[in-house]
């Protein structure tokens, strides 16, 4: 076992780069984090056993069979309708690597699929760093990203990304992370409160409608606490949708409140943020084991994606995903685990 300021080997890629893994603790938390992807590999709390994130014990299972587990997705994360859009009067034409239909995460290349640099790591603080390269996937510009993670506190893992660009682009990343609070085999009797009045709506591509529907009457109000366990008619609902919480980024606010009974343990989501993707892990089907050996079937782990709006570029009065030269974008969420 490496020293944990030290940086341990956990792969190759196809292209024979190293991938390396280090890790941080603080606060009660230990996390392990992968420069391949900005991936958040592990999070152990002190007093609770089980894993809080889904992941692999092996680099090539990440490689073949990995949903996104923990990593940092973009240049613009989430959908895009088409793959187009239009910036300062040019049309651009992305990467449609969703059932070639669909533009997800920044391409099938994207950013939370390659080896980043490790620029700082501390004993309870790691700095990784990209450049996207102009023209990736169809995007304009050559983007930096930068992903600090930061324990500390009593149960906090702070995640902040910092994106630079050289000429006008789509920028908005995020952290994919798959919770599971009890490590049981699907989070569906988790509680969820999402503190958000609005959702968007989708159609069969999983692209916004356009409309902000009200959660009011809806299986998509989850202003007060409830399971995730929740039925649209007579099927379980499908949750894989954006919750709004303003239309511009704010200062930091508490947005998610999550919680096993089974474990006693929660999670607080505190974010800049004008939204979250809450995604239920329905899709889910890993074929091979996760962390400690677990299967991860449906429902196994849920995302909170904090986030711009999905596709938000083709749509007026959705939050601002223009990032233009001199501008920094920072993004900043808190994640608050807790075990009552």
């Amino acid at each position: 076992m490496a020293d944990k300021l030290e940086r341990e080997v956990f792969g190759q890629t196809k292209e024979g780069e190293t991938v390396h893994r280090v890790a941080i603790s603080g606060g009660g938390l230990t996390v392990k984090v992968l420069n391949w992807g900005a991936v958040i590999q592990d999070i152990r709390l002190d007093g609770h056993d089980a894993p809080l994130v889904l992941g692999f014990e092996n680099f090539d299972s990440y490689l073949d069979h990995s949903p996104f587990f923990g990593a940092t997705p973009g240049r613009c994360a989430n959908r895009i309708g088409d793959g187009k859009f239009t910036l300062d009067g040019k049309a651009y034409q992305l990467e449609l690597n969703e059932k070639g239909v669909t533009h997800l995460h920044g391409g099938s290349n994207n950013i939370g699929r390659l080896v980043w640099t490790i620029v700082e790591h501390e004993a309870d603080r790691v700095v990784l760093k990209i450049v996207d390269p102009d023209g990736r996937a169809g995007y304009p510009g050559n983007c930096t990203i930068q992903a600090s993670y930061h324990v500390h506190g009593n149960g906090v893992l702070s995640v902040n990304y910092e994106t630079v660009t050289d000429q006008p682009t789509l920028a908005n990343v995020c952290q994919h992370s798959y919770f599971n609070l009890d490590g049981r085999e699907d989070a569906l009797a988790h509680d969820i409160m999402i503190a958000a009045d609005h959702y968007l709506p989708t159609n069969e591509k999983q692209i916004p409608t356009g409309e902000i529907r009200p959660v009011e009457g809806t299986a998509f109000d989850f202003r007060t606490m409830a399971p995730m366990k929740r039925f649209s008619g007579q099927e379980q609902a499908l949750y894989d949708h954006n919750f709004c919480f303003s239309n511009a980024r704010t200062a930091k606010r508490s947005v998610v409140l999550a919680r096993s009974l089974h474990s006693g343990v929660s999670l607080e989501v505190r974010t800049t943020e004008p939204g979250v993707q809450f995604y239920a892990g329905f899709k889910l089907g890993v074929p091979v084991p996760g962390l400690d050996g677990r299967k991860y079937g449906p429902f196994a782990g849920f995302c909170l994606e904090t986030q711009v709006w999905p596709d938000a570029v083709n749509h007026a009065g959705f939050p601002n995903a223009v990032l233009r030269p001199g501008e920094v974008l920072r993004q900043e969420t808190d994640y608050i685990f807790t075990k009552g």
